[in-house]
């Protein structure tokens, strides 16, 4: 763990993915805390056709940034490349806990509860019955890698599930699994002294909303944060477990957020991981970190504590 104070650090924002505003949000926070800090910062966006150059440059990289071509290993692999340190996972599992199934299949084996899952063939034929075969009604479709709940279609029969199939590029993956009705309830995990510590669950109760979608997450007049989450304990502890559990199996590191739905009958149920998570002000982590006694500075700072200072391969 170092504090960097010298350092000059490169707070990487914005990106090529569809979650490039959310990015940018967590990079002008992220990085006025710090500057607020005293240290010496410096805003870098992939998205730029200078940033391979600029980026080499910095002593450090704090990665505010979330989705395809940030999230899922590409840029850690560069920043490997080029030894500079950097915040939040290693390449292997950015790449895992972005392909939503697979990171299922791991948790999944070290015993943390999810739903059955069935990943939409490439290929042309009967999408449908290749999908209802495995899963009942209703069902959610979801974009294999991408996050922010982006292009989630709940089908509740086969006319909407015929209709939600229609509009896919055929060039994306995406997969299925059972609409399960409930709390969505996040939980973070911040490393302190290297060790994994779970941070207080949180619970977003959508206000108007069927469900906790893209269009909700956007308009804080729709949903309403419930932290700690107002939960009974064997929920909260399943919840913390799980959440470790995840963090471990795949390989996180520095820090991640998991996201569960909690049943009607109190059943919490995994559903993906966020190895960067989003870093306003108002938003999960740092409400969770709030919870916890953690104000935003201290939030930033612990973060930039576990940028990885070693070369070569990272779990």
């Amino acid at each position: 763990m170092q504090s960097f104070e010298s350092a000059r650090i490169a707070v990487v924002s914005g990106g090529r993915s569809t979650e490039r505003e959310r990015s940018l949000l967590s990079g002008r926070a992220a990085g006025e805390s710090l500057d607020r800090q005293g240290y010496t910062t410096r805003l870098l966006d992939p998205a730029d056709k200078t940033f391979a150059d600029d980026i080499r440059s910095a002593d450090v990289a704090f990665l505010a940034i979330a989705g395809q071509y940030a999230e899922d290993g590409k840029l850690q692999g560069l920043l490997e490349h080029l030894s500079i340190p950097y915040t939040g996972s290693g390449v292997a599992a950015s790449a895992v806990g972005m392909h939503k199934a697979l990171a299922k299949t791991v948790v999944a084996a070290a015993g943390v509860a999810v739903l059955p899952t069935v990943t939409l063939p490439a290929r042309s034929g009967d999408v449908s019955t290749h999908v209802t075969s495995t899963i009942a009604f209703p069902l959610i479709l979801k974009p294999l890698s991408e996050g922010g709940s982006i292009g989630m279609t709940v089908c509740r029969d086969t006319a909407q599930l015929a209709a939600a199939l229609r509009t896919i590029d055929p060039g994306e993956r995406w997969f299925a699994e059972p609409f399960t009705t409930g709390i969505p309830v996040s939980c973070g995990v911040l490393e302190i002294d290297g060790s994994p510590v779970a941070l207080p669950p949180l619970a977003t109760i959508p206000t108007d909303a069927e469900f906790y979608d893209y269009a909700t997450k956007r308009d804080k007049t729709k949903y309403r944060y419930e932290c700690p989450a107002n939960l009974f304990s064997p929920a909260l502890d399943a919840i913390t477990t799980a959440t470790l559990t995840a963090h471990d199996a795949l390989g996180c590191s520095g820090y991640s957020r998991s996201d569960f739905i909690v049943t009607p009958d109190g059943r919490p149920v995994w559903l993906e991981i966020n190895t960067l998570p989003g870093l306003s002000h108002t938003g999960n982590l740092a409400t969770m970190a709030a919870a916890a006694g953690i104000d935003y500075d201290q939030l930033i700072r612990m973060i930039l504590a576990t940028a990885d200072t070693t070369e070569g391969y990272r779990p």
